[in-house]
Formats: structure tokens, C-alpha cells, sequence
């Protein structure tokens, strides 16, 4: 019962990949508005954030299928499913790992938008997009990837 409906979250998260990014979206917006002193606003039908409103550099982010924590999630997902299927007993220890892996994948996402809004902040926008979305962001999202990862098989396969 829990392999098949790990199975049909990863089928959910894929079909409703767009409701995943608003939310996720939505997310980064409360944080920047949190976090901020200029004005941010959140679109939700285009899965963007805007802030800097008020600045002189306005900009929006959108979170895009490739830039969301879905599909490091969908795999840890599959995964999960397999392990349960092969090995019933460790259900618990795979879901525990499930969760703190799934939940780490969507902080490191959010750091990865803080981290490239930040840089947009103080080097402008042209540099800090590009430093911020091609190198730094990138670097955050495969070193947070990776360490959730290890973190997924550690805490699913230690007794």
C-alpha cells in the first residue's frame, strides 16, 4: 500500500509539476517578503516572484521546471518505493529518510533563490543573475542535492 502511493505521489508530483512551483514559489515570496526591505509580489499564475519593487532594479524570478526541487524529489520518491518493495521491514526508516531528504531538496532550493536574489542585490543585475544562476546557484543546488542524497541513504539504510 505505502510503495503504491509513494508511486502515485511521483506520478502527482510529474502531472502536477505547475501547482508544485506556484507552491514553491509562493514559498520563496513569503521568505524575500520576510527577509526584504522592498516590495515583493508573488504571481502565482506565472510562478513568478518579483521583488526589489520600489528599487531602481526591479526583478522577476520564475521557477521554472528546471529550476524546481520536483524532480530531485520525484527520484528520492521511486526510489523510496523500490526499497520498500524489496524490503518491507525498513518502511519506517525509508519514510523518515523520505521526509528529511524531500524536505531538505526544498530548503536548498529556497537557499538557492535567496543565495541568487541576494547576489542580484549587490552586484547588480546583470553579474548577479548571471554569478547567481550559473555558477553559485548551480553549485548550491548539486552540493544540496548531493547532501540530501547521502543523507536519504544514510538514514534509510542504517540500522
Amino acid at each position: 500500500m505505502i510503495v503504491v502511493a509513494l508511486v502515485v505521489a511521483a506520478a502527482g508530483l510529474v502531472l502536477a509539476h505547475r501547482a508544485y512551483r506556484t507552491a514553491e514559489i509562493a514559498l520563496s515570496g513569503l521568505l524575500l517578503d520576510a527577509l526584504s526591505t522592498d516590495g515583493v509580489e508573488v504571481v502565482a499564475a506565472r510562478q513568478t516572484v518579483y521583488f526589489g519593487l520600489g528599487s531602481d532594479t526591479p526583478l522577476g524570478l520564475r521557477m521554472t521546471p528546471e529550476c524546481t526541487s520536483a524532480f530531485l524529489v520525484l527520484p528520492l520518491l521511486v526510489v523510496g518505493a523500490v526499497m520498500i518493495a524489496l524490503r518491507p521491514r525498513i518502511t519506517r526508516r525509508v519514510l523518515f529518510a523520505l521526509a528529511v531528504a524531500a524536505v531538505a531538496v526544498v530548503v536548498v532550493n529556497q537557499f538557492r533563490v535567496l543565495t541568487l536574489v541576494g547576489l542580484v542585490e549587490w552586484l547588480g543585475v546583470d553579474t548577479g543573475y548571471y554569478w547567481g544562476h550559473t555558477l553559485l546557484g548551480s553549485m548550491v543546488s548539486v552540493f544540496g542535492g548531493a547532501a540530501a542524497l547521502v543523507a536519504f541513504v544514510w538514514l534509510a539504510t542504517r540500522k
